[in-house]
């Protein structure tokens, strides 16, 4: 067992989020202890042990904290206390200490974009009427129109629908997401002295680090320009005032050794890199390797570029092959278009879970092997499909505001299946027919299963030359074939080519995703890890 961490301030930092694997936890989903049909932090404290065993450094906690649930916990009422549905402050703080127990650091989730509208500041808001203090705190305007009828700009929403809201005095407010997520007004200082003294709150609980959502929409334009599309700067995508905001909190992080990730959605490379800056963000998401479909010429052209954009500012990069908003590996990569797009997401699309069971066990040694850190979603290790949820079942706000067209995100946030009986009451979502053979009691007793592929391939990663940060050099290969080096003599070879494929040179085969055909050749949409 490894010996507690130090948490607080005056604690010493160090590199660990450089190399980390670190799992990702959604709550409302993970583990039930009292049998509710929803998880709870119990539920994760009693799995921790499980969570030592996977092999992982940290815990990313999607929100836990009081909220409405319009948008899955994205909606938060109040960040200084845990939902009942979850439990209570004081489990929080013993979950992150136990984890710390067993050297499993804990990252929270922030979402400083927007709160909920059952906020108190919100709610003060809209009982203080127009031109108040109180409303300084969002983005309330009075509407377009002869008689104020019209949105007062044009903007997108990040979900469909509207990004205006009217209320009963005829003003409106702006909410990039769903109406029950007002946003922020950025400018205003009490809104960044609050958020400090969030970040405070947590960092003095012990938590390790914490991931920002939305990270690049906070700053909006003077004056909320209309939106035209191709000019820049855009008028609520990456402002130039959020790099002020990031080191006001990173001096905060710095007082206590914390560490922050960012999602940050971003075309262009070099202003994806300015947030890295060594005094702004420690990592952000690379959403672009996320979203890569299963071919070698693109994975490959990401990776390089990945490492490219990281490079000018030292920053480490991460790799992630699934989270709560997207359509589920093994799902993904059995479809014919293996990437992945909302604008595209469809009910009823046909998907081979076979080929994409194959192609996901061999993605993960791929993003294992490769330099940063690496993100797991929970259930990825159990090789889970995306749930078609039943249309009186959905709960994704995604879902309603596309009219129903979009399916939603609710299929990859299905509770796990932890045994093979049913459940003790039905979960929040439903569990589809057939998922007790991917429970986690009976992969654990199986060799060749995925979770036992990810066990062996975390403790292979922890404690083996040559993984986590640091550098890689591509080697030679046939086409549709990836092998690269790491140092210590690590070499991964990931075959998506039509054919087997021969290995380069090697001592030993330190794992690879599945057998090996009857001549040492490495099978179609299988990667092996060899030491040379």
């Amino acid at each position: 067992m490894a010996a507690p961490l130090p948490a607080g301030p005056g604690s010493v930092p160090d590199d660990w989020w450089r190399s980390a694997a670190i799992y990702q936890v959604y709550v409302r989903s993970f583990a039930d202890a009292d049998g509710d049909g929803t998880g709870d932090l119990a539920g994760v404290r009693s799995k921790l042990p499980y969570l030592a065993e996977l092999g992982v450094d940290a815990l990313w906690f999607t929100p836990w904290y009081l909220s409405p649930l319009a948008d899955g916990g994205y909606d938060v009422a109040d960040y200084r206390t845990i939902d009942p549905a979850f439990g209570t402050l004081g489990e929080a703080e013993k979950l992150i200490a136990e984890a710390g127990e067993l050297g499993i650091r804990t990252i929270v989730d922030i979402v400083p974009n927007h709160v909920s509208d059952q906020h108190v500041w919100f709610k003060e808001a809209l009982e203080a009427g127009p031109g108040s203090p109180e409303r300084e705190l969002f983005h309330f305007r009075p509407g377009r129109g002869e008689n104020g009828e019209l949105p007062p700009n044009d903007w997108p929403s990040q979900f469909a629908g509207e990004t205006w809201t009217r209320v009963a005095d005829g003003e409106w407010y702006l909410h990039l997401f769903a109406p029950e997520q007002p946003d922020l007004n950025w400018s205003h200082p009490e809104v960044r002295r609050e958020h400090e003294d969030v970040l405070r709150f947590w960092f003095e609980r012990g938590v390790a680090g914490v991931r920002i959502d939305s990270a690049a929409l906070l700053a909006k334009a003077d004056g909320l320009p209309d939106f035209v599309e191709g000019r820049d700067p855009h008028p609520y995508i990456d402002q130039d005032e959020l790099h002020d905001i990031y080191r006001s909190w990173r001096r905060v992080a710095d007082e206590y050794g914390g560490v922050f990730v960012g999602e940050v959605w971003l075309p262009d490379s070099e202003r994806f890199a300015r947030y890295l800056r060594p005094d702004e963000l420690h990592t952000a998401f690379n959403l672009n390797f996320l979203t890569c479909p299963w071919d070698a010429g693109l994975l490959r052209r990401t990776i390089e570029e990945t490492l490219e954009e990281h490079a000018p500012v030292g920053a480490p990069a991460t790799w992630v092959l699934a989270n709560h908003d997207v359509t589920r590996t093994v799902t993904r990569y059995g479809r014919e278009e293996s990437g992945f797009d909302f604008a595209v997401k469809t009910y009823g699309t046909p998907t081979d879970l076979a080929l994409g069971t194959r192609r996901a066990r061999a993605a993960a040694l791929l993003s294992l092997a490769l330099p940063g850190s690496v993100y797991l979603y929970q259930g990825e290790e159990l090789g889970l499909p995306e749930a078609e949820i039943p249309l009186d079942r959905i709960e994704d706000p995604m879902h309603f505001r596309s009219g129903g067209s979009d399916p939603g995100r609710d299929g990859c946030r299905v509770p796990l299946p932890w045994t093979a009986r049913p459940p003790a009451a039905e979960p929040w979502l439903p569990q589809p027919e057939g998922w007790a053979g991917y429970a986690a009691e009976l992969q654990a007793a199986d060799p060749t299963s995925m979770l036992n592929l990810y066990r062996t391939a975390l403790q292979l990663r922890r404690g083996g030359a040559g993984f986590g940060d640091g550098p890689m050099r591509w080697l030679p290969a046939a086409p549709g074939v990836l092998a690269f080096s790491r140092p210590g003599g690590l070499v991964c070879v990931v075959n998506l080519a039509g054919e087997s494929a021969e290995l380069p040179g090697h001592r030993t085969v330190l794992l690879s995703s599945g057998p090996l055909d009857g001549a040492g050749h490495l099978p179609q949409d299988t990667a092996v890890w060899l030491r040379t």
